[in-house]
């Protein structure tokens, strides 16, 4: 009879963590290349397979060039322009496939095979079912520009975003509890402490205007750094109403934004690292540090660089692997609690 194998579940979401991280590499230069509305329909089973030939490649250019991006920005695009943006977004789509394969078929086996500890089935049910509604909030956002508009909604693509971060964050939270398992048959799973929400609240606000600065193509408004312009906030910006719509709807606002309370979440992020390390998470707690540092320089040659496309999607991973420092740290924070109180 085999009997749980906490450690090398742990592995498996580990492994999938990773994938989760490419795809969001994947999905930075996806939108950075405006290939993200490439592929007009969404196929989940028969789409794994690319045009073959040059009369499937013709027509499903032709399906392209029925929307409005085609007719507004790119009228004069050949058959290899098309190809290279179709590209970028097969590749994204493969790679979220890929992504459904390497979590329901392993957890399948580790089900049948009775490897998946006591307590933890629900919850790997539930991060495939968000995976799931992952795969169709992708394609809401794609269909968002397929009729009316020449590129996704903004919002849509945040939630798109949101929730690929949020799965991933989940993710590597239940692997550090498995983790923790193998090593101690009596762990217990670790518990959210008030530094670790707060510093996790806050990068997840930081990462919706990161979102909302990609899918505005905010990052154009302003190149300068640290005043937009030659102010620190540009004079003469028109707003909407109600006011609350700027927070969300407009480039310069939301640039602004994601400049200013990047500080804000790095104050958290530093707290929650300095905790950690007091309670023995050295690595973890220092790592938080060094991301930080090095997504702060990266968000700033980003606007420098006016958007450069290898620099900017450095920033977008650094954030995913900032998410993963947090979210240790965070966890080594919980468990240190919960060891203290147990005792």
């Amino acid at each position: 009879m085999v009997t749980a194998r906490p450690r090398a579940v742990a592995r498996w979401l580990f492994a999938v963590a990773g994938l989760i991280v490419a795809m969001v590499v994947v999905g930075g230069i996806t939108r950075l290349t405006n290939s993200g509305l490439s592929i007009t329909e969404w196929k989940p089973i028969t789409g794994i397979i690319p045009p073959l030939n040059d009369a499937q490649w013709q027509a499903e250019f032709a399906n392209y060039k029925r929307i409005p991006e085609y007719w507004t920005f790119n009228r004069d695009m050949t058959l290899a322009g098309f190809k290279a943006i179709f590209f970028w977004e097969y590749l994204h789509r493969v790679l979220a496939r890929v992504i459904g394969m390497a979590f329901a078929l392993p957890l399948i086996w580790f089900w049948a095979r009775k490897a998946i500890p006591a307590g933890y089935k629900p919850r790997l049910v539930a991060l495939l079912a968000l995976g799931g509604l992952q795969g169709a909030i992708g394609w809401w956002m794609v269909a968002s520009g397929l009729v009316e508009r020449t590129d996704v909604s903004h919002i849509r693509l945040t939630v798109h975003l949101l929730t690929a971060l949020f799965i991933l964050a989940g993710i590597v939270w239940t692997a550090l509890d498995l983790r923790a398992l193998h090593r101690d048959r009596l762990s217990a799973p670790a518990r959210l402490t008030v530094p670790g929400t707060a510093a996790l609240v806050l990068l997840f606000v930081q990462l919706m205007f990161g979102a909302l600065t990609a899918g505005l193509d905010a990052g154009y408004a302003f190149s300068s750094w640290p005043l937009m312009g030659d102010a620190w906030f540009p004079a003469g910006v028109p707003m909407m109403r109600p006011a609350i719509a700027n927070a969300f709807d407009n480039p310069v606002v939301v640039q602004f934004i994601h400049r200013w309370f990047a500080f804000a979440a790095a104050a958290g992020l530093v707290w929650l690292a300095v905790r950690a390390i007091r309670a023995g998470a050295l690595r973890a707690g220092w790592l938080v540090i060094a991301l930080v540092l090095v997504q702060i320089g990266l968000g700033i040659a980003t606007l420098l660089s006016g958007v450069q496309i290898d620099i900017a999607v450095s920033h977008q991973a650094n954030a995913a692997l900032l998410l993963i420092a947090a979210t240790a740290a965070a966890h080594r924070l919980g468990s240190s609690v919960r060891s203290i109180r147990v005792s």
